[in-house]
């Protein structure tokens, strides 16, 4: 399909990034996991565990799917994998519209990982409460690991139909945080407030990686790919020392010139 892959594996996480296009959301999720995957070994070789932050939106779903299908559940090291959240709507884990929820009923719970690897945003509680909380525990999790700070191995993100990322969104006051790791967050619409992880932690992981699908997205993705401003959120997502890769199915990529599946 492209330089990532070498007789259908992945390359290593160094050789990572640039802009990818795959002819159906089957073959997206396909290769977003065997990218987690072949990641999750290299990082597990080297130092002995593996960070992934998840996202909410229907894309990525798909992916969490694939992860827990008879193709791949038996191939991933889940213990040795620690899970990790990049937005939540403040509602409680059962709420159908919890980005944790979801992703227990599409991959946690169809796969045997250990109880204390699930690190979810409690969005029950207090949004300040909660946020502070989530952001404490990243800073303890990476300390106890012997890290030099906070740096997630994979981070997922989606695409809103406005440029939002996880729960970053134009115009939203925690696009502009430098020092705070997880904030309180609003869409500006109505429903439950957010908890979002911000720019300097998203922007300090290993590998930042866009999973986008469906003819929906076709406009701001190209938008967001053709400004260099910084006025969508999504544009600002630019890993200081790791890698941006972009992984977007043909309807997503229809407006685009040059979509045929190769690294831009």
């Amino acid at each position: 399909m492209s330089e990532v892959f070498k007789n259908g594996r992945a390359a290593s996480s160094g050789r990572l990034k640039g802009f990818y296009v795959f002819d159906s959301p089957e073959e997206l999720f396909r290769t977003a996991a065997r990218v987690m995957i072949e990641l999750c070994y290299a990082e597990v070789a080297r130092k002995g565990y593996f960070t992934v932050a998840l996202s909410g939106g229907s894309t990525p779903l798909g992916l969490y799917a694939m992860l827990a299908s008879d193709e791949f559940r038996e191939r991933v090291a889940w213990k040795d994998i620690h899970f990790f959240w990049g937005d939540e709507r403040c509602v409680g884990p059962d709420d159908e519209r919890s980005n944790y929820g979801a992703a227990l009923r599409a991959l946690l719970s169809k796969a045997n990982i250990p109880a204390g690897n699930i690190r979810r945003m409690r969005g029950e509680a207090p949004p300040k409460e909660a946020a502070e909380e989530y952001e404490r525990g990243i800073r303890e999790f990476f300390r106890e690991m012997g890290a030099h700070g906070p740096s997630f191995d994979l981070v997922f993100l989606g695409l809103g139909e406005d440029g939002h990322t996880l729960s970053l969104f134009p115009g939203s006051g925690a696009l502009t945080e430098r020092e705070r790791l997880v904030v309180e967050s609003r869409s500006g619409k109505d429903g439950p407030a957010r908890l979002t992880m911000t720019l300097p932690l998203i922007n300090n992981s290993g590998v930042c990686a866009f999973l986008v699908s469906g003819h929906a997205k076709a406009r701001i993705l190209r938008a967001v790919m053709g400004d260099g401003s910084g006025r969508y959120p999504a544009g600002r997502v630019s890993p200081r020392s790791g890698n941006l890769v972009w992984f977007v199915d043909r309807g997503a990529a229809s407006t685009l010139e040059g979509d045929g599946g190769t690294e831009g």
